[in-house]
């Protein structure tokens, strides 16, 4: 054999992030002149290098290179044993390259990081938000249950999640679901900012072993307690979030508010007694008018026994009772044009309400009773959610109203001229809901509602 290598010592202690030398001792058993090249085998070939990477050597002689290690501090790094080989290389002779071996054995580290996505919400009372946790070390992590700790400095926050204690690996994440809530509503103003902190604790799930002493048997340096293997050493990590909480009523309400109030202050203090003062005077100023010039309006005749001043009464041929007849009769169900005879009629109020799921079309109705026939005025569309998608109003058959729902939160209709319903005839609403709005509680309602108020005369069919 003509070259040899031995590396020293066996077994090497790395910590991923620093770096470690191992010594590596080449010997020239040949006779001639010989220069050699190195070559990193195994796990670690990415993050180990041999300095100088030449070596030249007369025979019979033997030198020392260093072989530098720097594991990069990440969970791709694993913890515990990887075995670690330099190729000695030959330039004359390769066919006589030599590979000693020996041990790494890498340290835990702990490395942790959380997160809250989104960093800010908006709401008027909660608030949905996700916290991963990402194990950046290269030992697995315990989250107890008790480990995700909120720290609100203005106390005005509950927070709730449905975490439990759970294991993250080497370079995975645990996602755990929270909910911020204000803890009292806020029903004018400008929006308020609420910061808050996550504070993630977790605890290393790696056992203890005996590798550190051993290790440090075999080079020789006296073991320490930074040398011993965390076992349990907590490791925790922050996060900040806001809550933006918004006021449940908007503020242009409050202006809208505010203007009403100044404009009754404005007619009660000064426009009303004005107008009252104003039409006293001009009453003051006829009176005294008619004073001056006698001008009083003449006093009627009192009436007399069997009739008026000028023969009118009954009997007389002045035609007033006649004149009662020719002007027709104004008792209800004396006709109006409907072709039959109507009779009486009440006014009548009818309510429809729509309740259907997002993604899904519902439909309500009201049918005119036998015998009688609706004569609609009014009627009130009310989308009091704030839902989206479309509302379509349907009277016997012929479509009277198709409005997007997005567009109004209240909104009325009236005719001058009725619109009749026959009897036994339908009025129908389809609500087509697209997805349901937020009400003025704050939370998104589960589903669509809709109201449909109609207005008008029932009247009853006489044959």
């Amino acid at each position: 054999m003509t070259t040899s290598a031995e590396l020293d010592p066996l077994i090497v202690v790395v910590t991923p992030g620093e770096e470690t030398t191992a010594s590596l001792t080449v010997r020239n058993g040949g006779d001639i002149v010989e220069a050699y090249e190195f070559e990193i085998v195994g796990a670690s070939a990415g993050w180990a290098t041999v300095e100088p990477g030449r070596l030249s050597l007369y025979p019979g002689t033997s030198e020392t290179v260093q072989v530098v290690l720097r594991p990069p501090r990440t969970s791709e790094v694993p913890v515990g044993e990887i075995p670690i080989g330099v190729r000695v290389i030959p330039a004359e002779r390769p066919e006589t390259a030599t590979v000693p071996e020996g041990t790494l054995l890498v340290r835990p580290f702990h490395e942790v990081t959380a997160e809250v996505v989104p960093q800010v919400r908006r709401a008027r009372k909660r608030a949905h938000y996700r916290i991963a946790v990402h194990n950046a070390g290269n030992t697995g992590l315990s989250l107890p249950h008790t480990g995700l700790d909120f720290v609100d400095t203005d106390e005005q926050l509950r927070f709730n999640t449905t975490h439990t204690t759970m294991a993250i690996e080497p370079g995975a994440t645990a996602e755990i679901d929270l909910q911020a809530s204000a803890r009292r509503l806020m029903w004018f103003g400008k929006p308020v900012t609420r910061p808050f902190q996550v504070v993630a604790a977790t605890t290393d799930t790696t056992p203890a072993t005996d590798q550190d002493a051993e290790a440090t048997s075999v080079i020789g340096e006296p073991a320490s307690a930074a040398d011993e293997p965390a076992d349990t050493a907590p490791s925790s990590a922050t996060s900040e979030a806001q809550f933006v909480q918004l006021a449940v009523l908007p503020q242009w309400l409050l202006w809208l508010l505010a203007a009403l109030l100044a404009l009754l202050a404005l007619w009660f203090g000064l426009v009303r007694p004005a107008v009252e003062s104003a039409a006293r005077e001009a009453a003051e100023e006829r009176a005294e008018e008619m004073v001056e010039t006698g001008d009083f309006p003449p006093a009627g005749p009192p009436p007399t026994e069997g009739g008026t001043e000028d023969g009118s009464g009954p009997g007389s041929g002045g035609g007033a009772e006649g004149q009662d007849d020719a002007s027709g009769s104004t008792e209800p169900g004396s006709g109006d044009g409907q072709g039959g005879g109507l009779g009486e009629g009440e006014q009548l109020t009818v309510t429809i309400e729509v309740e259907t799921d997002s993604g899904e079309s519902a439909t309500g109705r009201h049918t005119v009773d036998e015998d009688q026939l609706f004569r609609v005025t009014d009627i009130l569309v009310s989308n009091f959610q704030g839902d989206e998608g479309i509302v379509t109003i349907t009277f016997d058959e012929t479509v009277i109203a198709r409005i997007a729902l997005e567009t109004f939160r209240n909104q009325d209709y009236h005719w001058v001229t009725p619109i009749d319903v026959p009897a036994e005839s339908d009025i129908i609403v389809e609500v087509d809901c697209a997805q349901p709005g937020t009400p003025a509680s704050g939370e998104q309602a589960a589903g669509c509602v809709e109201l449909l108020n109609v207005s008008g005369m029932i009247v009853t069919l006489e044959d």
